[in-house]
């Protein structure tokens, strides 16, 4: 008969392998199917539903937007659910470069709050997914043009290889504290620069960004994850961050730099 700590040995490996299972960023790597756009489509797509449950449900508390999760009325849900369903009808390559953004972004947020509130209450987004998963991200979420797309695709096969905006990253949520603002106003064609330069200049302005710390400058884990989009070394992000941050500036620091991220949820 085994002895009964050979038994556990199993339990023991998958405990240790959840505690110190480590968030690996995707590379951004074209899907080549999505590089298309129709620019002589003057037709603009309908975000107004989202604006809408944008509208009741986000407050803003100092730097951070937050998300009224548990106030989430049944006909909103129901409102939120058509608002994706009518996104994911339309073939976005049938539209221009600018709309296909806005869709992409919107859709991306919207479905990341639908993949909340289906679990709520839940104390992370990391908690969602299937068994040993961190996180939704490489789940099918919605099919579009008859292709199975995951959280994963939109960001990194898609927005990332396609558009190469590091700003893309303060625009996409995450429904977690550490993570850029979920935008309050929606995403649109006519609006996309604008909200970007908002986005951006929000979050590098925000203690979640950069903070000094008993001599240590503490970076959002983003810089670390997706380091290569914004600069080649540590410098040239400090750069990029600058680049919209009000305040001190941080080009030039020479002491210590580590990074650190806050996945609860981005909820009051």
């Amino acid at each position: 008969m085994r002895h009964p700590r050979y038994l556990l040995l199993p339990f023991i490996l998958l405990l240790t392998f959840m505690t110190h299972h480590v968030y690996a960023a995707p590379q951004s790597k074209l899907w080549p199917m999505w590089k298309q756009s129709n620019e002589a489509n003057p037709a603009v797509i309908d975000h107004q539903r989202w604006q809408q449950i944008l509208d009741r449900y986000v407050i803003t508390e100092d730097y951070n937007n937050l998300f009224r999760y548990a106030e989430v009325t049944a006909s909103d849900k129901a409102m939120l659910n058509a608002y994706i369903t009518s996104l994911t009808s339309l073939d976005p390559r049938n539209y221009s470069m600018d709309e296909q953004f806005a869709y992409l972004v919107n859709l991306y947020n919207a479905i990341t709050v639908k993949l909340i509130l289906d679990e709520y209450p839940v104390k992370s987004i990391t908690k969602l997914g299937g068994f040993m998963s961190f996180g939704p991200w490489d789940d099918d979420v919605a099919v579009i043009a008859g292709e199975d797309i995951t959280l994963n695709d939109i960001e990194h096969r898609i927005l990332r290889p396609i558009w190469k905006d590091y700003r893309i990253h303060y625009a996409v949520n995450c429904a977690s504290m550490g993570c850029p603002n979920l935008a309050d106003v929606a995403y649109t064609g006519e609006n996309y620069e604008e909200r970007l330069n908002i986005a951006a200049r929000q979050f590098t302005s925000s203690p979640k960004c950069a903070l000094i710390s008993d001599n240590t400058l503490v970076l959002s884990s983003i810089y670390e994850w997706y380091g290569e989009d914004f600069g080649n070394n540590e410098q040239e992000i400090l750069r990029a961050i600058d680049r919209y941050r009000d305040g001190a500036k941080l080009e030039g620091w020479s002491g210590k730099i580590k990074y650190d991220y806050d996945w609860s949820l981005n909820k009051p």
